[in-house]
């Protein structure tokens, strides 16, 4: 797991390292183990290290190949990559490291755009091969990993982080129109190739992209979901076996693919819990694992231990929990949006923030529980969707959509209005062949797109921020492949998740597997008053926000008059989102 940047002139200049070393800078908390820069001609390539496999210098990146002519900087694991590694060898390929950097090195090699489908696991990286002049980049299957860039017609630069590219200088730092739609109807999802800022782009999941020293790019998807039944009919027994198996071996390699302890985020819901379980279950002793709370509001508990205890003693567990004060969520609510590589408005950020840097105190990886609800049809707006009536697309906003159209036009100023963008890129994804039923529609949608850009990019952010690698088997794309192939009913069971409940009973406390859906709570955050609401009035009337003209200022004025009531379909709070935007531009965009 690491930090990854570099550029490709086209210009017949010379790649500069001072833009290097400004985008390496601030990746410097995603690799604190090494770091390595690679100059060619047009081309340079940076990575910040976090050394998890093969610890030895040997593996330190950008990793040349000088014979070959080619040059790697990678973030991610591959799972597999000791298979692949005999494989390679059997074709005649030799190995000068033991880590998973150097088979995608020969894999390419060898499959050229091919070698992306042999990969199994999470990736974000670029080669450049010298002989066909090029950059070639992918990203895996479900986009765990970000890959971020931004062009001219002088160059084209990459990284994992906006921050790196904004550091390098000559972003467009305007607002993308469509971008703004999509932040506030899908609560803060920005789907790929866009991002809030008209100068920035990230690559799609399971896509690669080639781009030319004469500026020439192609982009390819290698791999899509299909949600449709196998030709072979399965009993609700037989699938739940099978996907006990899956996730179980999913489970295993995240655990044993590395050469450094690996822990547990256990926050005391299912998804979590079970996977102490399976691990306890494969024969893993000493297990670690770790636990966030926070201070109680009169409306809500601040923490889940009375879950996560039960857990820990049944399993014996090496325990680490840590009470953080309401004071300290506001005082270190800068910090985290610093590290959002886009604007994100899930309040559990800080939560993920504060308690990555606690556990990067213990280890360097950790497996965590994201991915569950939606491959497994956990929240409680499937139900909602599957039994409303009228079209596709109206079954889905009409449950999901932060705000509908005509308010979206209310809230934004006339420089921001045009069609109803989010409705027409919904209803694309929706109507995309390949998913037999609605919710299968839906569920694949949720999994390929909207989770992308919500809680896998928060924990991928808010870990990286510590040099902590989250690991999420839910998201195994085997795993992932077999579940969208389940009738949807059988996961919409008992509210739910019916499949890991399944797997659980007997294995987990009967408390942590009935219990109702539980998130993230950070009552600091979540209720807008005291000092949280002085903090969200203090950014959205401050002169930054009326300059930027993005907001109109009766519709702003509406929602401070009664910031609590003014709530989204999947009760997130309307004035935060647009506080949490504004101040993310305030931190990220202003002033450079």
């Amino acid at each position: 797991m690491c930090g990854i940047c570099g550029e490709l002139r086209f210009d017949q200049e010379q790649a500069r390292p001072a833009d290097l070393d400004a985008m390496l800078a601030t990746l410097q908390r995603r690799g604190p183990d090494n770091e390595g820069v690679f100059h060619q001609g047009p081309v340079a390539l940076g990575h910040r290290r976090l050394s998890i496999i093969d610890l030895s210098a040997r593996s330190n990146q950008p990793l040349l190949d000088q014979q070959a002519g080619l040059a790697l900087v990678f973030n991610g694991t591959i799972y597999n990559y000791p298979a692949l590694r005999q494989q390679l060898q059997a074709l005649g390929h030799q190995f000068l490291s033991s880590g998973d950097s150097e088979v995608i090195l020969r894999a390419y090699q060898e499959w050229g755009q091919d070698c992306v489908g042999h990969l199994h696991g999470m990736f974000a990286f670029v080669i450049w091969d010298k002989q066909r002049q090029q950059l070639f980049l992918a990203r895996d299957r479900l986009g765990i990993k970000p890959l971020y860039y931004s062009e001219d017609n002088k160059h084209f630069r990459f990284a994992s982080n906006t921050q790196a590219l904004l550091a390098a200088g000559g972003i467009d730092t305007e607002i993308d129109p469509i971008a703004l739609h999509h932040q506030f109807s899908l609560h803060a999802v920005i789907p790929a190739p866009r991002t809030i800022l008209k100068g920035v782009r990230k690559l799609a999941p399971g896509t690669s992209m080639t781009v030319s020293v004469d500026g020439h790019q192609e982009h390819r998807t290698y791999w899509q979901l299909q949600a449709v039944r196998p030709h072979k009919a399965l009993s609700e027994w037989e699938w739940i076996e099978q996907i006990h198996e899956a996730l179980k071996q999913a489970v295993e390699k995240r655990k044993t693919i590395a050469d450094v302890p690996v822990g547990v985020l256990l926050s005391g819901g299912l998804d979590s819990s079970l996977l102490v379980a399976l691990l306890a279950e494969a024969g893993v002793k000493d297990l670690l694992t770790f636990s966030v709370g926070f201070e109680d509001s009169p409306e809500e508990s601040g923490s889940e231990f009375e879950y996560s205890d039960q857990v820990v003693a049944m399993y014996n567990t090496e325990h680490h929990k840590f009470h953080i004060a309401n004071s300290e969520v506001l005082t270190r609510l800068p910090e985290a949006v610093n590290n959002m590589a886009e604007p994100m408005v899930g309040q559990d950020a800080v939560a993920f923030y504060l308690l990555a840097e606690q556990v990067s105190q213990h280890v360097k990886v950790v497996q965590s529980g994201q991915g569950a609800d939606e491959v497994f049809a956990g929240y409680f707006w499937y139900t909602q969707m599957q039994q409303a009536a009228g079209t596709d697309l109206d079954r889905f906003r009409l449950n999901y959509f932060d705000r509908d159209h005509d308010e979206y036009l209310d809230m934004v100023q006339q420089a921001y209005h045009g069609p109803d963008y989010t409705a027409a890129q919904i209803d694309t994804l929706l109507t995309r062949p390949g998913a037999d039923t609605f919710m299968d529609k839906v569920l694949r949608l949720d999994v390929t797109t909207l989770i992308v850009d919500d809680p896998v990019k928060r924990v991928d952010n808010m870990t990286m921020a510590w040099g902590l690698e989250a690991r999420v088997p839910f998201l195994d794309h085997e795993l992932v492949e077999l579940a969208a192939q389940m009738p949807p009913e059988i996961k919409m069971k008992q509210g739910g998740k019916y499949p890991l409940k399944s797997i659980a009973r007997g294995i987990l406390p009967d408390a942590v597997i009935d219990r109702p859906k539980g998130y993230f709570p950070v009552p600091a955050l979540k209720f807008v008053r005291g000092e949280f609401l002085d903090f969200m009035k203090s950014v959205l009337l401050s002169d930054s926000c009326r300059q930027r003209g993005v907001y109109q200022a009766d519709y702003l004025h509406k929602l401070l008059q009664a910031p609590e009531q003014y709530l989204t379909r999947i009760q997130g709070n309307k004035l935060w989102h647009m506080a949490l935007l504004e101040f993310w531009l305030q931190q990220n965009v202003d002033g450079r």
